[in-house]
């Protein structure tokens, strides 16, 4: 009788220890997808949530210099800057989702607020690759047409990019909060949860349609940068290697930054449409935050390179800011 009630007390005591150990992963289907909303219960804290957020905080402090530094300095105030501020915007207001959703998740809980940081997030990634998409294309087209880039046509055609990025980027961002998420049926959910399988299919989608005509336009930037360096050193009677040089750097360079973009982006596109809410959210956070990463790299390869950004970085340190600084006209090329 002993031996039975202290097998039964083993017993409880095993599976007492087993439900209340703590795990950043649960093997049950509500667990399962990444919960960018209020779960029922206070979770506890999440260290994968605890990376997002400080990634976050790094992003937004990355891109508000370069946010602060465009609008404050007139000569930066191009077209080609306008583009790399759309995109510093994007990645702040990403970096300021991520900071919000740690928030409202584990000290200030809000429903409410939860699905207009979910929404938040989509706008502000969506219109960080749309931006993305704008400098590669004004890039193509300050070289294919060198001639009639500086003139008005430019500013009013990087006007209405600007437009079009965030009016299509506010658009998906509203799709959760104006009803279309998983919160009423959790069998539509994706691998982030609130959004529904079709919505984050409907992003993907177009992330490969946007890479799709990066890749293009890029192939077509190494052509013209080919055919440049040739003509250049035809007239200036270069050595075939400084030919070679030159074109090899400026190649290397339209790599990385393509690199980068896939590289960050490609494994959490692909897992979207491969993945659905009963997968473990560990595949979810290893995916998703290379694709966080792109908005902390993103100042580096297209901001601070900059010799005019960095000339107003330099001056700020050294506390002798003027607002009479010379800039050397700049093309897109050389950013």
């Amino acid at each position: 009788m002993l031996q039975v009630i202290a097998n039964n007390m083993n017993e409880n005591i095993s599976k007492n220890s087993t439900e209340e150990q703590p795990g950043w992963f649960k093997s049950n289907v509500d667990s399962s997808s990444l919960d960018l909303v209020l779960a029922v219960q206070q979770p506890s804290l999440n260290p994968w949530d605890v990376v997002l957020c400080v990634s976050g905080t790094i992003i937004a402090c990355e891109n508000a210099i370069v946010v602060a530094i465009i609008f404050y300095t007139p000569a930066l105030r191009t077209p080609m800057f306008l583009l790399i501020g759309s995109l510093a915007t994007a990645d702040l207001l990403a970096g300021l989702g991520l900071i919000v959703h740690f928030v409202f998740l584990y000290c200030l809980r809000s429903e409410v607020v939860g699905l207009v940081t979910v929404g938040l997030l989509v706008a502000s990634f969506t219109a960080s690759v749309s931006s993305l998409l704008a400098i590669t294309i004004d890039r193509y087209l300050s070289l294919y047409n060198a001639l009639t880039y500086y003139s008005e046509r430019t500013v009013t055609r990087t006007y209405i990019m600007l437009i079009l990025t965030w009016a299509v980027s506010i658009c998906f961002g509203l799709l959760p909060v104006l009803g279309w998420n998983c919160l009423k049926d959790i069998s539509m959910c994706s691998i982030v949860k609130p959004l529904t399988k079709n919505n984050l299919i409907i992003l993907s989608i177009s992330f490969f349609m946007v890479f799709g005509m990066m890749l293009q336009l890029y192939m077509q930037i190494c052509k013209i940068v080919c055919r440049h360096a040739h003509q250049i050193a035809l007239q200036r009677h270069f050595l075939a290697t400084s030919h070679y040089v030159t074109t090899r750097k400026g190649i290397s360079t339209l790599a990385v930054i393509l690199g980068a973009f896939a590289i960050c982006w490609l494994p959490f596109a692909i897992y979207c449409l491969m993945g659905d809410y009963t997968y473990p959210s560990l595949y979810t956070y290893i995916t998703f935050l290379p694709a966080i990463y792109n908005s902390m790299i993103n100042p580096v390869i297209y901001a601070y390179r900059n010799q005019d950004i960095q000339k107003v970085l330099w001056t700020v340190c050294c506390s002798c800011f003027s607002k009479k600084l010379s800039f050397r006209s700049r093309s897109p090329s050389d950013v």
